[in-house]
């Protein structure tokens, strides 16, 4: 533990520009704004403060989160913003990039969701905590810009653009029968994204979608991080509501989760012959016969 780096440490935050200077620079000024009582008012621009977030001028990004601020964003408001900015770097996440650089892409979304839970329970009656608040938004900030190379080139969002999914059924239990059987071979990222967003752009149920990206973690050896990821892409959809946001949303777990599925699925197994134990069951019986 004595041992243990912080990624603050790290050379990434050090150069060519150093992050933690900036960070420590802006805390201040933001929480001074936000104590001033600027998160009073209404503010809807939580979309377009997301894409200034995934812009590659880190100071150019604290400036956006000033402006917000100043325009009546309140703590919370600032943590949706990069929530839904860090799922669209899991959505855009290209297929050149090695395999575990997936989790580097988690871990900002994860991060950013349970910042984002954090200040909605915070809200804005606690001043003492804007600073404290203010501070997590900056680091997830800082991180989200770290892992803009995740992105380039970027993967495209199925169902943007007016790009036509009619290739896809379009009954919605045939939509998650398919959406299991993709999560039952592997290098179907790409396909398992365009079933959501079919889904989702016929107007299915989007509880119906989500129980089936639920059935399809259960069903395999899922590490914690599919777990989470499904937790923030759920939180995160209930946020943003049936709207494009939380279609990017949810096609970013869909995506992350066929990357890593289908998984040896020996949990089952295992748990079967546990529960065949406890009920006084045995795993064989020798068959006693006569050896003449």
């Amino acid at each position: 533990m004595v041992a243990a780096r912080g990624a603050e440490e790290s050379t990434a935050w050090r150069q060519p520009g150093d992050l933690v200077a900036l960070c420590e620079e802006s805390t201040s000024e933001l929480a001074d704004l936000l104590a001033a009582g600027c998160g009073s008012r209404d503010w809807s621009g939580h979309a377009a403060l997301a894409q200034e977030l995934l812009g590659d001028d880190p100071a150019r990004i604290v400036d956006a989160l000033r402006e917000a601020i100043r325009a009546g964003a309140a703590p919370a408001d600032l943590g949706q913003s990069l929530a839904y900015a860090a799922a669209l770097r899991v959505a855009h996440f290209g297929n050149a990039n090695e395999h575990a650089d997936w989790e580097t892409a988690h871990h900002v979304f994860t991060y950013a969701n349970a910042a984002h839970q954090m200040l909605t329970r915070i809200g804005t009656a606690n001043i003492d905590a804007h600073v404290t608040a203010v501070r997590g938004v900056l680091h997830g900030a800082m991180a989200l810009y770290l892992a803009r190379y995740l992105n380039v080139p970027p993967a495209r969002i199925p169902g943007d653009g007016g790009e036509g999914l009619d290739d896809l059924p379009a009954d919605q239990l045939t939509i998650g029968v398919a959406l299991l059987n993709a999560f039952d071979r592997q290098r179907q990222v790409d396909f398992a994204a365009r079933l959501v967003a079919r889904h989702l752009k016929l107007g299915h149920s989007p509880p119906a979608l989500i129980a089936t990206l639920v059935h399809a973690v259960l069903r395999e050896d899922a590490g914690f991080h599919a777990y989470q990821m499904l937790e923030a892409g759920v939180r995160q959809f209930g946020a943003w509501g049936n709207t494009a946001e939380g279609r990017h949303i949810l096609i970013a777990v869909g995506r992350y989760l066929a990357a890593h599925f289908p998984t040896e699925r020996a949990a089952l197994q295992t748990a079967d012959v546990a529960r065949r134990l406890m009920r006084g069951g045995e795993l064989h019986q020798e068959t006693v016969g006569d050896p003449n």
